[in-house]
């Protein structure tokens, strides 16, 4: 079939008319509809055993757009494998409702019904509002104004943050005494279930005792590590689409064929067989989670930062310069000796993420991956710097990822950071007064260590003049 333009407009729109893919019935609702969802959490569903059991209601965060294009498809969209050999495509039909984020009334009344058991998350690092100390930041201004919302009841307005909207969904399904579920955290957090529930207790006891009390005795926290390669999709992406499927969707889904899934934590209510998809369950999750955290993403911020001062666009680009491959390999170095454990396989490991950042088909852009640096950068670098300066080391591998956010900073533009406005003003002040300001945002101890801070230093001095590295 040709793609030229103008002809995919003549092909059907995706639907459950032309794909006739059965409805399940919500039971879970989650989240952060975005193009990571779509390729992961709902691909499992599809994938588990007794998926006819298991619709998603899923909402979105910021925007509507993503609920309106998708509704428009019956929920209905094309996950596009894509590797070096050639792409592959699949009609995902587990979400049967997109919804703006914004209906909180919607929201609260799916959490609310009986038949809901689980409510899955990804609404990135930054939207669990947590302050460099790990807590919830109560003076977060959109914090601070979601918390009056709830406090004044639904006539005083709606909630805007994820957290809020949560807390309100579970005091619907409180009132409406509908029995305990899980929350799964699916963001890139270590021990994501338990910053989760102590963003949503911290929430919640700000404002009513009762209902944080509840929510203890009636909902867990589970704690997951996902992996899947989802790049933003682009034009040439829904036209790739139209030209192989012979219909038009204008919401699919580009991933790599990898995809990795590991859980940990009680479900009350039921979840669907994931496991038929290859999803693991396991008692402790901490190993598994750091791998990912710290190799992957961490390798993923690393470039990020290094490649774009570098004039790189994609991962696989920023991977092919060797002082970046070098600067990833020697953080690699420095975290797998603090990640101990043959099951985790880390030599494998290594060579896999080599062969997926490698993958030149799947353009995973940088600009992407370096949003909300500094909320990424406490959980992908600091933990391997403080394990190896407790070990005597100095953790120049991982002090070289924040200083290139460092350096990076001072030349982004438009940067996106929950902490945006901070580093702003922080880039206005001279020399080393500036570079503590930027540490200090991401966790203030930094700031107290004069070797670490002179480390830091003398690496983005290097990064300052990435021009001349090449």
């Amino acid at each position: 079939m040709s793609n030229e333009p103008g002809q995919t407009a003549d092909l059907p729109r995706l639907s459950r008319a032309i794909k006739p893919i059965g409805k399940a019935p919500v039971r879970i609702v989650h989240m952060g509809l975005g193009a990571f969802h779509r390729s992961h959490q709902a691909w499992y569903t599809q994938h588990a055993g007794d998926a006819a059991e298991w619709g998603i209601a899923a909402f979105t965060g910021r925007r509507p757009d993503a609920a309106e294009v998708l509704a428009a498809q019956d929920g209905l969209y094309t996950v596009v494998e894509r590797s070096d050999a050639g792409d592959s495509f699949e009609v995902i039909g587990s979400i049967v409702e997109a919804v703006d984020g914004a209906d909180v009334e919607r929201f609260a009344d799916l959490v609310a019904a009986p038949l809901t058991s689980l409510i899955t998350l990804t609404i990135t690092e930054a939207a669990y509002r947590l302050g460099s100390d790990g807590k919830l930041d109560n003076q977060a201004p959109d914090v601070v104004a979601d918390l009056a919302v709830l406090a004044g009841g639904s006539a005083s307005g709606k909630p805007t943050t994820p957290l809020g909207r949560l807390v309100l969904g579970l005091a619907a399904r409180r009132d409406a005494d509908a029995g305990p579920l899980a929350v799964v955290c699916c963001d890139n957090l270590s021990s994501n279930g338990t910053v989760a529930r102590s963003a949503v207790l911290g929430m919640a006891k700000a404002f009513d005792a009762g209902l944080a009390a509840w929510i203890d005795a009636n909902v867990s926290f589970v704690s997951t590590s996902v992996d899947r390669i989802t790049p933003r999709t682009t034009d040439a992406d829904i036209d790739a689409v139209a030209a192989a499927c012979g219909y038009r969707d204008e919401s699919p889904v580009v991933a790599e064929p990898f995809v990795n899934w590991v859980l940990s934590g009680d479900f009350p209510a039921g979840r669907p067989h994931w496991e038929d998809a290859g999803a693991v369950f396991v008692d402790e999750i901490e190993p598994y989670e750091n791998r990912k955290l710290w190799l992957l993403n961490g390798a993923h911020s690393l470039l990020a930062y290094a490649g774009q001062l570098r004039g790189h666009k994609t991962v696989a680009e920023a991977l092919a310069d060797d002082f970046c491959r070098r600067a990833v390999e020697d953080f690699w170095d420095e975290a797998a000796s603090n990640l101990p454990g043959e099951d985790l396989r880390i030599p494998e490991y290594r060579a896999a993420l080599l062969e997926r950042f490698g993958n030149s088909r799947i353009a995973h852009h940088l600009a992407q991956i370096a949003m909300d640096g500094s909320a990424k950068l406490r959980m992908r670098a600091l933990p391997a710097l403080q394990a190896e300066r407790a070990a005597g080391r100095s953790g120049q591998a991982a002090a070289r990822m924040i200083a290139a956010w460092t350096a990076y900073t001072a030349t982004a533009t438009g940067l996106q950071d929950p902490q945006a406005a901070d580093i702003a003003a922080a880039n206005l002040l001279p020399g080393r007064a500036r570079l503590e300001a930027l540490l200090g945002l991401v966790d203030p101890d930094l700031v107290a260590d004069a070797g670490i801070v002179d480390l830091v230093e003398r690496l983005a001095e290097s990064f300052a003049a990435a021009g001349n590295l090449r």
